[in-house]
């Protein structure tokens, strides 16, 4: 598995839903470089049973996201009609009908390898021919990057282990105050904590303290 922390967000350009059920050609990621951060997650597939949590918990942050001008983008290896279609289902139908933020297909795969959450055992065969032993999807991957598209942190779950959007939160707020006040934040850090000075007398100071 790629580590990305440190390394420039791989960019990509893809057809995408937006606003709950309009299609975007092209929808890039340079186009938030210099004016948001970016939440990108991967999810395995459209309707299935724990994707559609996750894709509501995001949307009910949503305003919380968007208050730290963070972007969500939600990618999987579905097509754009198919993000479509499950964009038009009522939640008690197994549908995520109210979800806004974007959903990006990647059906060619190429996000989802380059960003190395692709799942499966995939080669090429003598005839230079992609073969595959079984299904391709994505893990759920998480990456925040930040104003210069640089990739922060990031996170993959296994398929069945659902993520914490209060955790993606935290380390978005994590991001900032790092950012904006020169410190670090140490272990179980939140908003309402203070941060840690990174010298000897100020690892003393916070350990004496907490």
């Amino acid at each position: 598995m790629a580590v990305l922390v440190g390394k420039k967000a791989p960019d990509f350009s893809a057809q995408a839903v937006v606003n709950g059920g309009e299609f975007v050609q092209n929808y890039t990621l340079e186009q938030f470089k210099g004016k948001k951060y970016v939440v990108l997650f991967f999810y395995p597939k459209d309707f299935t049973f724990v994707c559609p949590t996750e894709l509501f918990a995001f949307q009910s942050k949503l305003a919380e996201f968007e208050k730290r001008n963070v972007q969500i983008i939600a990618v999987s290896t579905d097509t754009e009609q198919s993000h479509w279609g499950w964009l038009q289902m009522a939640k008690n139908e197994g549908g995520i009908k109210g979800v806004t933020y974007p959903l990006v297909a990647d059906t060619n795969k190429t996000i989802s390898k380059n960003y190395d959450v692709l799942t499966g055992d995939y080669f090429y065969d003598d005839n230079d021919q992609l073969q595959a032993d079984t299904e391709l999807i994505a893990y759920r991957g998480l990456f925040l990057i930040d104003l210069e598209g640089v990739v922060r942190h990031q996170l993959v779950n296994d398929l069945p282990l659902g993520r914490s959007v209060d955790e993606t939160l935290r380390m978005v707020d994590a991001l900032q105050f790092t950012e904006e006040n020169g410190e670090a934040c140490p272990a179980n850090w939140n908003s309402d904590k203070e941060g840690l000075k990174a010298t000897h007398e100020g690892i003393a100071d916070y350990l004496t303290k907490n």
